[in-house]
């Protein structure tokens, strides 16, 4: 590989050095995460999920450990969109590394309230993720998601009230008969890229000192790749014309290569931050590599190659 640029990918206009990036809501603002890596050489930083007032999330027990990943029913617990225009993005900006604000609403009109205040700050934020599918909420999340229509709505105004210059990125939900119906609604409503799929649908039992209960939420980490994988195939084969970004389990090069091979154009890690917060790095190095390795000029090249 001749150059660090030869690593780089394009995802609908935003620029990044490498296809790697947070999955939102496992690295939070970028602060405690800075601790252990530096930020500056992610692809991009996808910021936790932010809605228009403070969360508090839902009460304990709300995470439970399963034999190949985590369940989650956090329920969006964040400090509110003014903190995170306020205090947040601030902090990453020293990183030099492309933002991108995940929104969540529990109606139409926040997500695009929340575009609005997002826009005040445009010149610093260079994508908004769509959280239409997030299942850790009871306020509309699902709904959102799993609907055509309703999707499309969310994406069309969020788009219309977007900065010009800010990627509108539409995050789907695995939890729907037909993925590649509703990647359709949202590109043509007017996203700019695809990120899917966020968790699945679970339930384990907790078992505590003193009690046990039931959790039910979503379902991430290493065994909802073969998921993942399969709704990626589907979208790319669909041939939308937009970017897509994968999401799923993933932790190695390995899996990295696998949803590159499938169609994705740019990946998020997630879950794996909680085991190894210096995973991220350990991927963007790993990738770097194996491209040497194998005498990849570029990403596309190495797409390319693995799809022979």
């Amino acid at each position: 590989m001749e150059s660090e640029s030869n690593f780089s990918v394009e995802i609908a206009g935003i620029k990044m050095k490498n296809p790697i990036m947070p999955a939102s809501g496992t690295a939070a603002y970028g602060e405690e995460i800075s601790d252990f890596i530096d930020v500056s050489k992610l692809g991009a930083f996808v910021m936790k999920t932010t809605t228009l007032k403070p969360r508090q999330g839902n009460p304990t027990p709300r995470m439970c450990e399963t034999d190949a990943g985590i369940i989650n029913f956090i329920g969006l617990q964040n400090p509110g969109i003014d903190v995170v225009i306020r205090e947040k993005i601030p902090f990453l900006l020293k990183f030099e590394v492309p933002i991108i604000v995940s929104i969540g609403g529990a109606t139409i009109k926040e997500y695009v309230w929340l575009t609005e205040k997002i826009n005040n700050k445009a010149e610093l934020v260079n994508g908004i993720e769509v959280n239409i599918s997030c299942p850790n909420t009871e306020e509309g999340g699902i709904a959102f998601g799993q609907d055509p229509e309703i999707a499309s709505d969310v994406i069309a105004k969020v788009k219309r009230a977007a900065s010009l210059d800010t990627v509108v990125i539409a995050k789907l939900t695995p939890n729907v008969t037909n993925i590649v119906t509703i990647a359709r609604a949202v590109v043509l409503a007017g996203a700019d890229a695809i990120a899917l799929i966020n968790t699945v649908r679970a339930r384990a039992k907790v078992r505590g000192k003193d009690e046990t209960s039931w959790l039910n939420g979503g379902l991430s980490g290493s065994a909802i790749k073969p998921i993942a994988l399969k709704l990626v195939h589907e979208v790319a084969q669909a041939k939308l014309g937009v970017p897509i970004i994968g999401i799923g389990g993933i932790s190695t090069v390995t899996d990295v290569l696998d949803f590159l091979e499938c169609g994705a154009d740019a990946v998020q890690i997630g879950t794996a931050n909680f085991i190894n917060p210096n995973v991220m790095m350990e991927v963007i190095n790993g990738l770097k590599k194996y491209m040497e390795e194998k005498n990849y000029s570029n990403i596309e090249q190495l797409k390319k190659g693995k799809m022979l």
